[in-house]
């Protein structure tokens, strides 16, 4: 029987938290959140007899060991992740030690902060003819990127990017940007906090992008959005899915 669950509590907005979530949540003895990242607004649908955790300040260990505390009495464990947890969600290791102890869980999946940021910018990130392809990536920092998986490599695609966990990184990630093949004035956006009351959008350049990071005083917890889907009035083109000369099965 499944005691542990890792749910993606969404970018902030507790109201984009999924129905399953709450109903986990809302049974759940313990809560194990994020708190430097999920709304602790989030752990006001728990039962009042649960026992709610931060866990900015415990290592992984100690994470795992209150899971395992927990399971051991009988409890059923929902630990929040923000956002997504299969994106840059840190669980894969927290899995890990689970499997080793003979634990099971399931993952259940939450409203990324790259869609909530789609939602505020208004834009699809996949258009026709465009850009078809989205690239989910980060800035090498104290966390190492594989070399293959690189800024100015990506780039090279010319396809939409969605850089996170980089905002302290901007003149870095500039300067890959340009030089894999990315022009100067090609849209680019900010969004610090999606989802959050105090939620800022800004559009931009990839020139601009590190003068707008630093006088907005933006350094953590902001998504960049760059690529050609961003500027909605070059965007020409339509999906054939709703042309009237494209049939398929659903329209003769």
């Amino acid at each position: 029987m499944v005691q542990v669950y890792f749910i993606g509590a969404g970018p902030g907005d507790v109201g984009l938290l999924t129905i399953k979530a709450r109903r986990i949540i809302e049974k759940a003895n313990v809560v194990i959140y994020a708190d430097s990242l999920v709304n602790p607004d989030v752990c006001s649908f728990a039962g009042k007899d649960a026992r709610i955790y931060k866990s900015a300040g415990l290592t992984l260990q100690q994470t795992t060991g209150i899971i395992a505390d927990a399971v051991k009495g009988g409890k059923t464990v929902a630990r929040l992740q923000s956002g997504d947890p299969s994106i840059y969600g840190a669980i894969a290791e927290q899995m890990a030690l689970l499997d080793e102890m003979g634990i099971e869980y399931e993952v259940v999946p939450g409203v990324s902060s790259l869609f909530a940021a789609a939602a505020l910018l208004k834009i699809e990130l996949t258009v026709p003819e465009l850009s078809q392809t989205v690239i989910i990536t980060r800035m090498e920092g104290r966390t190492p990127v594989p070399a293959s998986e690189n800024l100015r490599s990506l780039a090279s695609h010319g396809a939409t990017i969605a850089l996170f966990l980089s905002a302290s990184l901007a003149k870095e990630a500039v300067a890959a940007l340009i030089e894999g093949g990315y022009k100067s004035n090609t849209p680019a956006a900010i969004v610090y906090k999606a989802g959050w009351p105090d939620s800022k959008v800004i559009r931009t350049t990839i020139k601009e992008l590190e003068e707008q990071l630093s006088s907005n005083r933006i350094d953590k917890q902001a998504l960049i959005l760059i690529g050609k889907a961003l500027d909605k009035g070059r965007i020409n083109s339509r999906s054939k899915l709703y042309n009237a000369d494209f049939k398929h099965e659903y329209r003769k």
